[in-house]
């Protein structure tokens, strides 16, 4: 029997995780998945984790618990965001390695790399200029659990690896009206429209940076390939000091285009009007997902039929998705 933690299984990723693990009890996998709530268990209290460990014994780790949020959130509470992040990062990792866990994943963010990085963004492109500003406290966490997880495998041999997805969406989002990111925002903004008969949507900025975006359920299929996959193959596709492996659809769209294909999902025919007061943020971020590719995994969700599963999503949960 492999015992499995899945650190963050009431958030979005984690669930979606969790989904693919419990088909595979169902499917007669020998598995015992090991979760705790925020409640139950703070990631932050280093005692705590360590405690937590010790006594639950999990031979792999999946650590998908995060702070998230969008640019109004990593704006009005960058400490929130570089200490939690990191906390959980470093008590997650150093008491798993304490453990003896024999294989952790590590789920990081595109926003770790530079603001003006070539585009698409290979792995490489990490540590080679200046991060944006408005998400920086939060890239510089992620970039800080990455080097931990390379720098435990360097000194003591561990196989703790890190993936790196895209804008990611789907069921279990956050629809929260200031602390979302920008694709539930706009689901949330649109059906409120229609409910409300607005003739007119608000976005913010010029329309024209240009994001991707992958649905929660290809990140979670993508997360256990990496996981799954024997450990000399992992390490034949990556580097010790260059491990991390970017998750995306390898495919882009502009804000404004992202704002018509929902309005036309919710059935919003009024005006979208651009509020250009308000920040881009970075231009572009497209990943490059070759490496990931060569290893023998791409996304299979279009953007249309996944922002269709969402909104579904989000018309039977509605009150608890609001925020």
């Amino acid at each position: 029997m492999t015992r499995i933690y899945i650190a963050g299984h009431r958030g979005m990723v984690g669930g979606a995780i969790l989904r693919r693990m419990q088909a595979r009890q169902s499917d007669g996998e020998d598995l015992t998945l090991i979760t705790r709530t925020h409640a139950e268990l703070d990631l932050t209290n280093q005692a705590a984790v360590r405690d937590f460990m010790q006594s639950e014994t999990p031979e792999i780790v999946i650590l998908a618990a995060a702070k998230v949020g969008g640019i109004v959130a990593n704006n009005s509470y960058p400490a929130d965001f570089i200490y939690e992040n990191m906390m959980i990062e470093c008590n997650v990792i150093h008491q798993a390695f304490s453990a003896g866990v024999t294989r952790l994943l590590q789920l990081g963010s595109s926003c770790i790399y530079p603001r003006s990085a070539p585009q698409p963004m290979r792995e490489d492109a990490l540590l080679t200029g200046v991060l944006e500003p408005t998400n920086e406290p939060y890239a510089i966490a992620k970039i800080a659990g990455i080097k931990l997880c390379e720098s435990y495998n360097r000194q003591h041999g561990t196989d703790f690896r890190s993936i790196m997805p895209t804008n990611l969406y789907g069921p279990g989002d956050n629809f929260h009206p200031e602390n979302s990111h920008v694709l539930p925002a706009l689901i949330r903004r649109f059906h409120e429209a229609v409910e409300e008969g607005r003739n007119e949507v608000v976005i913010w900025g010029s329309g024209t940076p240009r994001r991707e975006f992958l649905h929660v359920d290809d990140m979670a299929e993508a997360s256990l390939f990496v996981l799954d996959l024997p450990h000399e193959e992992y390490i034949s596709n990556t580097k010790p000091m260059l491990s991390h492996i970017n998750v995306g659809s390898g495919t882009d769209v502009s804000i404004l285009e992202l704002a018509q294909t929902v309005a036309d999902i919710t059935g919003f025919t009024g005006n979208i009007e651009l509020d250009t007061s308000k920040p881009d943020g970075t231009m572009r971020k497209l990943m490059d997902v070759s490496r990931l590719a060569k290893m023998g995994w791409t996304a299979r969700i279009g953007l249309r039929e996944g922002i269709e599963d969402s909104y579904r999503w989000y018309l039977e949960n509605r009150e608890t998705a609001r925020g």
